[in-house]
């Protein structure tokens, strides 16, 4: 019988020296977000209806520039990369509503590289995130590539191996690779296939690049970029349509989030997708450069979507964390 690779990669674990910097636990303090749209009772806002937030922080300042989040199945428990090379994990705390009121057991470490060590901002900024069979994979922008971590053990452990992301290296931009890592659902068309999107590398036409990373599905795509918003993050709902976070920045219209639902039958090599708008505001409600989604169930039975920032080490921003309940 074939080993798994979660067998394999706690074989690997087993037997690999943990670097001399494990886990360091971090205490983390949040106020609650109860208003969206500050001044407005105002909840729903179409398909989508916010449930709640957070603002936190830490006097650590590595808990800073979120990437991406993915939620284990407890819905709770979370894994989150750093654009500063760090993973970062912990807990999400309720009130007696069930509203997010903190985060608890929050630990910090470095993402290690090849050779086993840290890694310097160039080699170690990462973007996206993805968790599957075992495995916790994580692209980075800069020196592009997708590596591939055992789970458990990712933060003691250096890659297991480089994964093929079939987009052509010379086609991303320095500070515009793959920001987006997702594993589609296992009963989708794509089988639990990786996909990728690049964050503002476009070709041609000025469509994002994507890609498929594996599955039966296997091959290179296109999204339809529309100016001014680039790709940050992405999640599957289990019918396997994706829900694509976006970003736009300008100095006069400051941030904005936007979040496509792009068809799950419409992702196949060769295509070029696009999605319905669900959700499009801007700095007159609480975000602040949103980088992060995931998708949970909600104890309605209803999707639920986590959203979370990355404040880029700034002291003008914030470390964000938004859930809206997904009605259609």
């Amino acid at each position: 019988m074939k080993p798994s690779r979660a067998l394999l990669a706690g074989i690997v674990l087993a037997m690999m020296p943990a670097f001399a910097s494990a886990q360091d636990a971090v205490r983390v303090t949040a106020k609650p977000i109860s208003q969206f749209k500050p001044g407005s009772d105002q909840r729903v806002f179409g398909p989508l209806e916010f449930i709640g937030g957070i603002e936190f922080r830490s006097d650590d300042s590595r808990v800073q520039s979120l990437s991406s989040i993915r939620l284990r199945p407890d819905g709770t428990h979370f894994v989150s990369v750093l654009d500063t090379g760090e993973w970062l994990t912990g807990q999400i705390v309720r009130d007696a509503s069930g509203r997010l009121s903190g985060l608890s057991d929050v630990a910090v470490s470095p993402i290690l590289m090849h050779n086993g060590r840290p890694g310097s901002k160039t080699a170690s900024d990462a973007e996206g995130l993805a968790l599957r069979d075992g495995e916790a994979f994580v692209s980075f922008e800069q020196q592009h590539r997708v590596d591939a971590y055992p789970d458990p053990g990712f933060e003691i452990s250096k890659p297991l191996r480089n994964v093929d992301f079939l987009i052509p290296r010379q086609e991303l931009r320095r500070n515009a690779g793959i920001e987006t890592l997702v594993a589609s659902p296992a009963s989708s068309p794509l089988e639990g296939g990786l996909v990728v999107i690049a964050e503002s590398s476009r070709d041609k036409a000025g469509n994002l690049l994507a890609a498929i990373v594996d599955g039966p599905l296997k091959g290179e795509f296109t999204v339809v970029r529309h100016d001014p918003y680039d790709a940050t993050d992405g999640a599957f709902l289990p019918n396997g349509d994706l829900l694509l976070l976006e970003r736009r920045f300008s100095f006069i219209g400051g941030m904005g989030m936007r979040i496509r639902r792009i068809k799950g039958a419409d992702i196949r090599p060769g295509a070029v997708v696009d999605g319905e708008v669900l959700i499009d505001v801007g700095m007159n409600h609480e975000i602040d450069n949103m980088e992060g989604i995931d998708i949970i169930e909600g104890p309605d039975g209803l999707p639920h979507l986590i959203i979370v920032s990355d404040d880029n080490g700034n002291f003008l921003q914030r470390n964000v964390m938004l859930e809206f309940r997904l009605t259609l």
